[in-house]
């Protein structure tokens, strides 16, 4: 008679249940919530499971899952968003969250969150009021525009105007700025939403005015310019300028929008004049609008400026509701307009302050970080200052760069997993590798970084070491 063949055990079955490996995580950090020990618990267990039957490896020790998921629970349990530090050198990291708000500002936000506010009261009458009244008056007065208005982002801005000048009827743009912007969100697919029939002119390097002329017709119900904001044409290359198709518009009777993307309400030096909105609209613009958390340094929103009667039309489209700034939006954006108007915003808006830091500044600023650096941390790093240009970044201004200083680390284990070890910091460190050096741009460090910055390196480097 013939032995039985043995059954292959599982070894699956060594891992520890979810239930246990949840108590040994409460035990050995008792402040943990229970969902968070047993949700952690669960998820590396599973992963655990995937691994040992797909790479037909012993599980591991308890005490190694345990520590995963450990790490897992504290990563569960962090904030979202929650706070960074940017040494990318990029001022207006998409990814980041755009332009960091003025603490006056997030104060504004914070004072409106938790008491009930005036949203849409008139303490005067005691009736209902318009909640947009006091930034919209406050644009206007800042831009020179005939009225303004403020929807919850750009996107939102382009689909209201669309949707109330041009439903069912034709919009002429060049091939040329039919953009994809963040996210994989198109042009033509915010068009289409919007309803109205998109008209593509001239070719995608080269648009003349005639381009335009011929595509005009009856069912033509306005001129669209968007801006390129995240890429640039070189070469044989050539575009209509806003004021000749304003021109064009109004010769025709068509009103011409820009979606300028990224705008600001001052000149600021050094950055090209196609940024300021005002500009634009000197230029015989209808209607421009653009972002509120670019380089304006205030929250999301979408800002729209321009003819009295055409920002009457957007009040009325009913979308205007379901695209509205919420009572925290407008307390920041409020307070923003308010630093405009007062003459301080270069000084009290950090996005302001980052863009026109003078070069002798970073330069010192750097000089002293990475003598701060090669004290904490001695002979695990080097580190040395260079001239390393920084961007303005969130689709702003393709290809202009902006002079800057950056502390550059190299360390033993390479700059790869110097980086990781930053971005599981407790304050995780954001910034960019070249040539197998860490380079920390001064430029997008805010003044209270430099101490958690120094903790993160010391930290990196001392696991690195270990």
């Amino acid at each position: 008679m013939k032995p039985q063949s043995e059954v292959k055990p599982d070894p699956r079955r060594e891992l520890p249940s979810v239930e246990r490996l949840a108590r040994s995580l409460r035990r050995h950090e008792p402040t943990l919530p229970k969902w968070t020990a047993v949700e952690a618990a669960r998820i590396e267990i599973q992963h655990e499971r995937e691994h040992v039957l797909n790479a037909s490896r012993p599980p591991l020790a308890e005490a190694q899952l345990l520590e995963r998921a450990l790490r897992r629970a504290w990563r569960l349990l962090a904030p979202h968003p929650q706070r960074v530090i940017n040494a990318t050198g990029i001022v207006l990291h998409t990814n980041l969250g755009r332009a960091p708000l003025a603490p006056g500002a997030a104060e504004a936000v914070a004072a409106a969150a938790s008491r009930y506010v005036d949203l849409e009261l008139d303490l005067e009458t005691g009736r209902r009021g318009d909640r947009l009244a006091a930034v919209s008056d406050k644009l206007a007065r800042l831009s020179g525009a005939e009225a303004a208005f403020a929807v919850n982002n750009n996107a939102a801005a382009v689909l209201l105007v669309l949707n109330t000048l041009a439903l069912g009827r034709q919009v002429v743009v060049s091939r040329g700025e039919l953009v994809e912007i963040g996210g994989s969100f198109r042009v033509p697919e915010i068009m289409e939403r919007s309803g109205v029939v998109l008209v593509e002119v001239g070719a995608t390097n080269r648009t003349h005015l005639a381009d335009y002329e011929r595509a005009i017709g009856d069912e033509t119900a306005l001129l669209l310019k968007v801006h390129r904001s995240n890429f640039e044409q070189r070469g044989f290359v050539s575009e209509v300028g806003l004021s000749e198709l304003s021109e064009l518009g109004r010769r025709r009777g068509l009103p011409v929008v820009e979606d300028l993307g990224s705008g600001t309400l001052v000149q600021i030096p050094g950055l090209p004049a196609e940024a300021w909105a005002p500009g634009r609209l000197r230029q015989g613009a209808d209607l421009v609008c653009f972002s509120g958390d670019k380089l304006l340094g205030g929250p999301q929103a979408g800002i729209l400026l321009g003819r009295t009667d055409l920002v009457d039309a957007l009040r009325r489209n009913p979308l205007a509701r379901a695209l509205r700034l919420d009572k925290l939006g407008l307390a920041a954006l409020d307070w923003t307009l308010n630093a405009y108007l007062d003459g301080r915003a270069e000084r009290d808006i950090p996005v302001l302050a980052l863009l026109t830091a003078p070069l002798e500044r970073l330069e010192r600023r750097a000089q002293r970080l990475a003598e701060r650096l090669e004290k904490a941390v001695g002979a695990r790093a080097s580190f040395r200052c260079l001239a390393e240009p920084g961007l303005v970044g969130g689709g702003s201004l393709p290809g202009f760069e902006l002079p800057g200083v950056a502390v550059a680390v190299r360390a033993e284990g390479g700059a790869q997993r110097l980086a990781e070890r930053l971005r599981q910091a407790p304050v995780p460190v954001l910034a960019r590798i070249h040539d197998d050096e860490l380079l920390l741009d001064v430029r997008t460090l805010l003044d209270e970084d430099e101490i958690e910055l120094e903790a993160a390196i010391k930290r990196a480097l001392s696991v690195a070491s270990d």
